[in-house]
């Protein structure tokens, strides 16, 4: 045996023993691992204190204060599921409740007298338990489809043309089975209820409120109403609106229990929805395709414009579904009749117009030659002359409205103060929540009058205009008359296009070149006037577009820096899309567009606002940003985040989502703002694209080249705080911001510089929300600045309501803001301040924080 190498210290030693041989059928213990530990998930922060700066005013809210007295029960939560006879599940929409009341009805004592809550759906809740935890029954229902035709059978369902006419007239019932499986889910405390007033939310008080909201819907539901989530609306013809295209909007009103720091309220407020126009089929297609009669209409639109609509045949008052249209007008189109006088006689093949007039005596006007409504399955048509055809009332409208019909529905529904006030004390009365059984059984009371609040009334800042002039706003709003502004750009490499046939555009021209020397804007010639060819005034929009096109290219020596576009003389003009798509999206042209109508110097002085700061320039700024005093933000590098996503419109499902996110730059400043979009998957509402690692080097995501911006742009320096405002998210989502997005965001800083750690605020700014507040014994709107944060607020969040700005028509929506998160520990005066002073570092006009980005993605998505 050879010896080993002497160790260090000099000494030998003999090799140790072998290992022991493992035997071939031992299994070797698996060593345990310590889980990997998952990091907590953020939740949303609690309330650290009031504000108090700001004059004192009384106001009042449309939230009315609900008393609970039953809490010691429990509400039990059972799944429905419902199925015919053969097993097949029922999937029609509104058969549930027909089904589930008929349940109520037929086994009452075996329900032990029991008032439900139904969702419509799968759930359904009760106070107290049901007899067993699982309760099977059979009901029969008359004439629950539309569609309740055999084949190819006469229209209507009606047999032979023999038959007597009081049998022929008689509306046919068509009874259907069905099978109810109703069994235990859980068990949840109203005592979840008294918890969540003090701040103690849980998943049961979420529960508990959401039992109590389907009540209300179910309550709705049975006096006949449209439902549209917490939104009801009556068949009144006193509350439609007709917005042109057969579309009528339909007031209604939202009614949801919110818990508050006054405790439990319920919150109503007045909603709109769209829905078609009720009556002749006829008369809403020439409607909605601006027709001048029934021969002039498109009927391959028609029918997808149709399908699924719901209509009434007369004589027999039969409801129906529409699945199409005839392939042939109503002279032409056969049919088998079957005969029944004799047996199993051969069918009787005729065309529908024949049946109708000359079997059914049934006079036909103008149908003969237009295309049936189809009311049969695709295999087994069954066909109705059209004019015999109306649809019924309250059906959701739920296409796009275009650019008329949305500023007629905006024009139509706006309600001053004390005209929404009015119509909420009616909501009320009319929707007799009293007489309501469970909410009794709920021990639930609710006032019937507008809780009483108190709120705050911020100054307004200071702004600084050009030439270093102090500028103080007044009532929300400024005038920028005589001001110079703080950073003017050039107005250079410009032309003209006018599409309008009656404006002097060389005045035109003259009087802006004036306005803005007085506001101290260089302003060159434009280049050349563009005069829209007459014979293509009639044109497409998207043609006259690229007519113009074609004739700025032929005569420009290159592509300009500024186009200003006169819009023909209508508010709202359909070139207004076309040409902002064609020069932004395609050519990223800077474009102004005005209706050239009653245009004064104040009206040339707002466009030129516009205009200064889509080429780079700045209107004006705070006083405290040029001293710089801004509480917490000017004494450390701060930058501010807007976040926001929009989604296609409906019928666009398809349509990508649009994500922006705006940053503030030049810090100590907080005016100035760059943008940063990217698309994404469709009706995604969390932003992807805020890091988006490549490579070990790369990352592509918009926080990255916001940051940079702001470090190229303060003097190399990194922000150490990062304040961020989302918008547009429910408080279903506020965790989804917390855990994904800001993660998304704190991984850009960390792949930037690892050892870099900022501190975060997260703020979600809501519009879309139905608290209001009026001034007691005022016919004016809240003044600009106030601010709330007590009472009606949220009983264990940070939560604050905020007005900045004059609301000069209808009732004033405030933004709801949501302090999600607050590393930097801001006071809530400064906070609310911050919040009040950023509402005024827009463009040209007041707006909340937030709305950088919403502005940004509704561009970006109108040019598509």
């Amino acid at each position: 045996m050879d010896s080993i190498e002497p160790e260090k210290n000099g000494s030998q030693q003999d090799l140790p023993p072998p290992p022991p041989v493992v035997p071939p059928n031992l299994v070797p213990l698996k060593v345990e691992t310590e889980p990997v530990k998952k990091k907590p998930a953020r939740v949303p922060i609690a309330r650290r204190g009031f504000g108090s700066k700001g004059q004192k005013i009384s106001l009042l809210t449309n939230h009315f204060k609900v008393n609970v007295t039953n809490v010691e029960g429990y509400f039990y939560h059972y799944s429905v599921s419902l199925s015919y006879e053969d097993g097949r599940p029922v999937d029609g929409k509104g058969v549930g409740r027909k089904v589930i009341d008929r349940v109520q009805e037929t086994y009452d004592s075996e329900l032990d007298g029991k008032n439900f809550a139904y969702d419509g759906e799968k759930s359904l809740f009760t106070i107290g338990s049901l007899p067993r935890n699982k309760l099977e029954f059979t009901v029969v229902l008359e004439d629950v489809t539309s569609n309740r035709n055999n084949g190819n059978a006469s229209p209507e369902g009606h047999g032979s043309p023999n038959e007597s006419d009081r049998k022929r007239l008689r509306r046919p019932y068509h009874s259907k089975t069905f099978k109810v499986e109703i069994s235990f889910a859980a068990k949840i405390p109203m005592q979840a209820i008294a918890n969540a007033l003090r701040g103690q939310e849980s998943e049961n008080s979420q529960e508990a409120i959401r039992v109590l909201d389907i009540i209300l819907r179910q309550h709705a539901a049975k006096q006949g109403c449209l439902l549209v989530r917490q939104n009801f609306f009556h068949n009144d013809p006193r509350n439609f609106a007709d917005v042109g295209g057969g579309v009528l909007g339909c007031k209604g009103f939202h009614s949801s229990f919110r818990t508050t720091q006054g405790g439990l309220s319920l919150n109503i407020d007045v909603s709109t929805t769209m829905i078609i126009q009720p009556g002749p089929v006829v008369d809403f297609l020439i409607a909605n395709q601006n027709a001048r009669d029934p021969f002039q209409l498109d009927w391959a639109k028609a029918k997808r414009t149709l399908k699924n609509l719901r209509i009434k045949a007369s004589p027999s008052n039969q409801e129906y579904k529409i699945t199409g249209l005839s392939d042939k007008p109503c002279r032409e189109q056969m049919f088998q009749l079957k005969q029944k006088r004799d047996g199993d006689g051969e069918p009787l093949e005729l065309t529908v117009y024949d049946y109708f007039v000359n079997h059914r005596h049934i006079d036909l006007r103008y149908s003969a030659d237009l295309p049936c409504i189809n009311v049969g399955k695709p295999k087994r048509p069954t066909y109705i002359p059209i004019e015999l055809c109306t649809l019924v009332s309250l059906q959701r409208y739920t296409k796009a409205l275009n650019t008329l019909q949305r500023a007629s529905l905006v024009e139509k529904s706006r309600q001053k103060p004390q005209e929404r006030m009015s119509t909420l004390t009616n909501a009320l009365k009319s929707s007799k929540y009293d007489a309501e059984p469970m909410l009794r059984s709920c021990g639930i009371s609710i006032s019937t009058n507008f809780a009483d609040i108190e709120g705050r009334v911020l100054p307004a800042p200071r702004l600084k205009v050009g030439n270093g002039e102090d500028f103080f706003p007044r009532n929300g709003r400024w005038n920028f008359n005589n001001k110079k502004l703080v950073e003017p750009s050039k107005i250079e490499r410009w032309a003209v296009v006018n599409f309008s046939a009656r404006c002097d555009v060389r005045s035109l021209v003259r009087d802006l070149t004036r306005c803005a020397d007085m506001k101290g804007i260089p302003m060159e010639a434009p280049f050349d006037v563009f005069e829209e060819n007459p014979q293509f005034r009639r044109a497409p929009p998207t043609v006259r577009v690229e007519k113009m096109f074609e004739e700025i290219q032929s005569k420009l020596p290159g592509a300009p820096k500024f186009l200003l576009c006169l819009l023909p003389e209508r508010k709202n003009s359909d070139i207004y899309g076309p040409w902002k798509k064609k020069n932004l999206a395609e050519f990223g042209i800077v474009t102004q567009c005005l209706a050239p109508q009653r245009v004064n110097d104040q009206y040339l002085t707002n466009l030129l606002l516009k205009i200064n700061a889509k080429l780079g320039g700045l209107n004006s700024m705070l006083s405290v940003e040029h001293t710089p005093s801004i509480p917490v933000v000017s004494k450390v590098p701060t930058i501010i985040l807007g976040m926001d996503v929009s989604h296609g419109s409906p019928g666009h499902s398809d349509c990508p989502s649009i994500a922006a996110v705006v940053s503030s730059r030049n810090w100590p400043l907080i005016s100035r703002y760059r943008a940063s979009v990217r698309t994404q998957s469709p009706k995604v509402e969390m932003i992807d694209s805020l890091y988006k690692r490549v490579s070990e080097t790369e990352d592509e995501g918009m926080i990255r080249e916001l940051l940079l911006d702001f470090y190229t742009s303060s003097g190399k320096r990194k922000p150490d705080q990062i304040i961020i405002f989302r918008d547009g998210v429910s408080e279903s989502q506020f965790n989804q911001v917390l855990n994904i997005e800001l993660d998304q965001i704190i991984e850009a800083c960390k792949f930037l510089d690892e050892k870099w750690n900022p501190k975060f605020v997260v703020i979600v700014a809501q519009k879309n929300h139905h608290t209001k507040f009026f001034q007691k014994g005022s016919p004016d709107n809240v003044p600009p600045g106030t601010v709330i944060d007590n009472k009606v607020c949220h009983p264990r969040n940070n939560d604050f309501y905020l007005c900045a700005h004059a609301g000069m028509i209808g009732t004033t929506r405030p933004t709801h803001y949501h302090v999600l998160l607050d590393e930097v520990g801001f006071s809530a005066d400064d906070l609310q301040d911050l919040v009040h002073s950023l509402s005024y570092v827009c463009a040209n006009m007041l707006c909340s924080p937030g709305c950088h980005p919403d502005g940004i993605v509704h561009e970006v998505r109108r040019h598509f």
